[in-house]
């Protein structure tokens, strides 16, 4: 099995998103890019704490590639607005990839390079790539939002 961690704002959308993916063993969502060990949703939603709402991806790479995966991250956000997506508002809800290696950081830099190349955002994109570094298991009420709750989207 391998690990990718994405940002992308509302974590609960994100996530049900990469669980649709055949091969995607697990998700989980949390927090990630911060300073604060073991923060809160309460702590995060300040935006003081530095962390992004994400979620972490288990796969089998045999049954999905991370190029795939990157493929949802882009279609599941707009990427090209600064901490933000749709109503929310903050840090906490910005664009990011979170490599855990050489070729996901490689992977991550040259799709992007070709979505500016072929101009597929009307505006650029603010993605940060950055090195994976510890993530933070959102509280259980978070994990798999969407199928507890019986709901596909959560934007109005």
């Amino acid at each position: 099995m391998a690990r990718a961690t994405f940002a992308a704002g509302c974590f609960w959308g994100v996530e049900d998103a990469f669980r649709q993916i055949e091969g995607v063993t697990s998700t989980a969502v949390g927090y990630t890019g911060g300073a604060t060990k073991n923060p809160t949703y309460k702590e995060v939603c300040t935006g003081r704490t530095g962390h992004a709402e994400a979620v972490q991806v288990e796969f089998d790479p045999a049954k999905v590639s991370y190029l795939e995966l990157l493929a949802t991250f882009w279609k599941s956000h707009d990427p090209t607005t600064v901490n933000r997506q749709g109503p929310d508002i903050g840090t906490q809800y910005r664009s990011a990839i979170f490599f855990h290696d050489a070729a996901q950081e490689q992977d991550a830099r040259n799709a992007e390079a070709t979505l500016t190349e072929r101009a597929v955002f009307k505006r650029p994109i603010v993605t940060e790539i950055l090195p994976a570094i510890e993530f933070y298991r959102a509280e259980d009420y978070h994990q798999q939002y969407f199928e507890r709750q019986g709901i596909r989207s959560c934007h109005i």
